[in-house]
């Protein structure tokens, strides 16, 4: 394996003269991991990283070469064409920031495209800088979707390094076998490292998995400062997950379809809850369920847009 050092570099205005004794100077005890790529139903992850850039201090301290990790051919960027010239490019960036919360303690997020190569050097630079600037727990989130009405309180499947650092966990999954992320990679390393390490993936109703749903981004940040400590603003976040319940009600009322599917996932929830034999939603009867098709072009006609309005 080449150096994993090699693959970041530390900001030169990190310090007067960006020598690597300023390191200290940029310790925290919290890294929040929000790497896209992989399943993130409503949009969760990456809702909950903007926010946090948009309404918390941050600066830039370190980033990656993403010239070695990604596959330009497979996740092509935004270029912008205007009459006769090229005019932009969306350069891809994988990002440290030091992010101050309400309290002025810091808390490192990183940002950025996943990885689509090199994931074990990656890991191991990830790692490095985890025990340089002090970190003692790594955490990261995403959304995964799950046949759930957004009407009823939303889950959250937590998973860690230590049985100590998961509770309150709603145990949706037993033993299954998934196609792996490099947020989960890192965490699985940092464990086998003896690091403390958590993620959280909030139940996204399947109906509203390629919408940009707050209510789940809202809930995240919830669960990230509750297990970390931060003192997060959510006063924008829930705002604007206010305005999405609004906005799906409205269109709800538009489409009886909508509603019908809506009221199936209801009472399939309730049933469960009220205490069926199944230990959990995954074991329901499939066929009482709704479909995706069912669900139909209607339903993305008038969901797609949610946030937009």
């Amino acid at each position: 394996m080449q150096d994993p050092t090699d693959l970041f570099r530390f900001e030169t205005d990190t310090a007067p003269d960006g020598a690597p004794s300023s390191i200290a100077d940029l310790r925290a005890s919290v890294l929040v991991v929000a790497l896209g790529g992989f399943i993130d139903a409503g949009n969760t992850q990456k809702l909950v990283s903007e926010h946090l850039l948009a309404t918390h201090e941050s600066r830039v301290i370190a980033s990656f070469d993403v010239d070695q990790v990604l596959d330009y051919r497979g996740r092509r960027p935004v270029m912008t064409f205007d009459r006769d010239h090229w005019s932009s490019y969306d350069d891809p960036s994988l990002l440290l920031h030091r992010v101050l919360d309400k309290e002025g303690t810091p808390f490192l997020l990183l940002v950025g495209p996943e990885p689509d190569y090199q994931w074990a050097r990656m890991v191991e630079a990830t790692t490095t800088l985890v025990g340089a600037l002090g970190v003692d727990l790594t955490v990261n989130l995403h959304g995964i979707p799950m046949a759930v009405p957004h009407t009823r309180p939303l889950g959250v499947t937590a998973h860690g390094t230590s049985p100590r650092l998961v509770t309150a966990n709603d145990h949706a999954f037993g033993t299954v076998q998934v196609p792996g992320s490099f947020s989960s990679l890192l965490e699985y390393r940092l464990g086998e490292a003896g690091r403390d390490a958590i993620g959280f993936a909030v139940h996204v109703p399947h109906y509203l998995g390629q919408t940009e749903f707050a209510d789940a981004a809202l809930l995240g940040l919830e669960r990230i400062s509750a297990a970390t400590g931060l003192s997060l603003d959510l006063t924008a976040l829930a705002a604007t997950a206010g305005l999405n319940r609004a906005e799906i009600a409205r269109q709800m009322q538009e489409s009886d379809e909508i509603t019908a599917v809506v009221h199936a996932l209801e009472q399939q929830y309730d049933t469960f809850v009220e205490g069926r034999k199944q230990r959990n939603l995954l074991a329901t009867d499939l066929s009482e369920l709704p479909s995706a098709d069912e669900i139909g072009a209607e339903l993305e006609a008038f969901l797609k847009d949610v946030t937009d309005e």
